[in-house]
């Protein structure tokens, strides 16, 4: 995977680990954190200092809850910041270990992280899991942040916001770009090219050298085989050019052609207990829309889906489903791949892609095609055809599920969190994809760049049942919806017409600078963190005879909460002046 491989990360770095899935990024992130043990070469951090890995499939046997695992390396009276964290991350510390989902179990190990606070954080795909709110978060508390961190991620927006350098993992050698992950593609292009170029002037070197050995080996001997010698060692550096590897070679066959109206729903209702998902909801979905569904993990944009494609009943209304549809589902939950089997197995074991008779062929598209070629169609080799699925990493899982997706023939797609894992080069394909298919797009996604690239239509589910149809992507939705949405203490918004944007005032004399603007902007909330971590600690504090019993304790929280109502007082006094100047 690697060789020869040297680098540094320095204190405050914040750096974007990128390379194709399967190119050895968490490997290399977990010799990094001390985890893997290099075959050669050391791995140095200086004394004192502590590194944190976030694991994507952490081992939380022997907690009891999320939070006790959250907490388990913290001192008793900082366990209150697993509270502060998860409050942002949105899960329950309280959710016991035998019941918790993958997802929670990730956002659990990031929440870890994030309480210890270590000099360097290794975050290995944090946003996966997390809805857009909460990416949204985790973005603001690491672009406060001081500590160094290494970031894997497929989420564009997030890397583009947050890194201010790039490492680049490409067939077995890592390079450095002092800039953030913004421009990468255009710096991997240029070196792709540099590479292609040398390449080209190579093949014309070696085939004038060949030519020269055919035509001139007369010439004096001793001259002829130092020549052929030459030869030989331009033939092995040839050889020892690792060729990049292509693209998947994914194909979408829209089958036959849908019906004009896909889907149509009137007064769309649906309710579990006290929890209102939907509530008198129209829609028209026509041919050849590309429709994103947006809102807060858990509010319901997957049962809304189900009750839209006719797969569960609504407590009221009705939803009429157009003709000759043909739909295929891309599952978030990856129900349709089995751990166990091989990728072999899940693709000729698959009903809807079995060829009777014939063990070691696929049905791709209405052809029949051998199992091992399809699987190289998307970058599978066959060594791996054999192998189980659960030895794959998270973006090869992925990419096998689209495997499956791709084999049928379909005119409307329902995509669940497709973009979770995958690399960019293969996001960048499934958007090209998406946009010539000729079917129609219902899509589950909390990447924001995915999502503006894609969609034509955005509907925000708001929570209380509320939900509401704007045109465009996410950032469309940002500048269309109305501002009573994201106030909290707002009235529920009644009217769907967009406001207007205000247009700027013109910039006072004794106006704000742009860090000003930033800092003003920042401190509301670093002003609700402190707010909630006094609120915490006092908690702990006011618990009886803790004074006698742990006074250790008792003076830890004591002197942390002094530090914070001290800082509390300078950033309201901070605020207070920043406010001023800009009135």
């Amino acid at each position: 995977m690697f060789e020869g491989l040297d680098l540094v990360v320095q204190p405050g770095d914040r750096v974007a680990l990128v390379g194709r899935n399967g190119s050895g990024k968490s490997t290399l992130m977990k010799i990094m954190a001390g985890l893997v043990e290099p075959d050669a070469g050391s791995r140095v951090v200086p004394p004192g200092v502590t590194v944190g890995y976030m694991e994507q499939d952490p081992d939380i046997s022997g907690f009891a809850t999320l939070g006790d695992y959250a907490a388990s390396a913290l001192p008793v009276d900082e366990a209150y910041k697993v509270d502060v964290v998860a409050e942002g991350l949105k899960f329950d510390p309280t959710t016991p270990v035998t019941s918790a989902s993958g997802g929670e179990r990730r956002r659990a190990a990031l929440a870890k992280l994030m309480a210890e606070a270590p000099e360097l954080m290794l975050l290995d795909e944090p946003t996966n899991h997390l809805d857009i709110q909460a990416i949204q978060w985790l973005e603001c508390e690491l672009s406060e942040t001081r500590t160094a961190f290494v970031l894997i991620s497929h989420d564009r927006a997030f890397l583009r916001a947050l890194s201010r350098a790039t490492l680049w993992v490409d067939r077995g050698e890592v390079r450095r770009r002092e800039a953030g992950f913004d421009g990468f593609e255009e710096w991997r292009e240029q070196i792709w090219a540099e590479e292609d170029d040398a390449r080209h002037k190579l093949e014309r070197k070696i085939k004038h050298e060949a030519k020269w050995a055919v035509e001139g080996i007369s010439a004096r001997r001793k001259r002829n085989m130092g020549r052929v010698r030459a030869l030989q060692d331009l033939r092995a550096q040839r050889a020892a050019m690792i060729r990049r590897q292509g693209t998947a070679a994914m194909e979408i066959d829209s089958g036959q052609t849908s019906g004009k109206k896909v889907i149509e729903a009137q007064g769309l209702t649906k309710a579990y207990g006290d929890k209102e998902i939907i509530r008198n909801f129209d829609l028209r979905v026509l041919r050849g829309d590309r429709v994103a569904f947006v809102g807060p993990n858990g509010i319901g944009k997957t049962t809304l889906l189900k009750m839209l494609t006719g797969q569960e009943t609504p407590d009221a209304g009705t939803v009429t489903l157009g003709t000759n549809l043909q739909i295929a589902v891309f599952d978030q939950t990856r129900a349709r791949l089995d751990p166990e089997a091989s990728l072999w197995e899940n693709l000729t074991g698959d009903p809807l892609m079995a060829v009777s008779g014939a063990s070691d062929q696929v049905m791709v598209r209405g052809t029949p095609k051998h199992v091992v070629a399809y699987l190289k169609d998307f970058l599978f080799n066959e060594a791996q055809a054999r192998a189980p699925v659960k030895s794959l990493s998270g973006g090869e899982k992925a990419r096998l599920l689209l495997a499956k997706l791709m084999a049928q023939e379909s005119n409307l797609l329902i995509l669940d969190e497709p973009t979770n894992d995958l690399d960019v080069e293969t996001l960048d394909l499934l958007q090209d994809l998406l946009g010539e298919y000729d079917g129609t797009v219902l899509l589950v996604s909390h990447d924001r760049d995915f999502i503006d690239r894609v969609a034509t239509t955005t509907i925000a589910l708001e929570g209380q049942g509320r939900a509401t149809v704007y045109a465009g992507g996410w950032t469309d939705y940002l500048a269309q919806r109305p501002q009573e949405v994201e106030a909290p203490a707002a009235k529920p918004a009644t009217s769907k017409t967009p406001v207007e944007p205000k247009k700027p005032e013109p910039k006072k004399a004794n106006g704000l600078s742009f860090t000003e603007r930033k800092r003003l902007d920042a401190l509301p909330d670093v002003i609700d963190k402190l707010e909630r971590e006094i609120a915490k600690l006092g908690e702990l504090l006011a618990t009886p005879d803790l004074f006698t019993t742990e006074p250790v304790k008792f003076r830890k929280a004591t002197e942390m909460m002094a530090e914070r109502q001290t800082s509390l007082a300078e950033a309201e006094e901070e605020w207070l002046l920043l406010s001023e100047r800009d009135a």
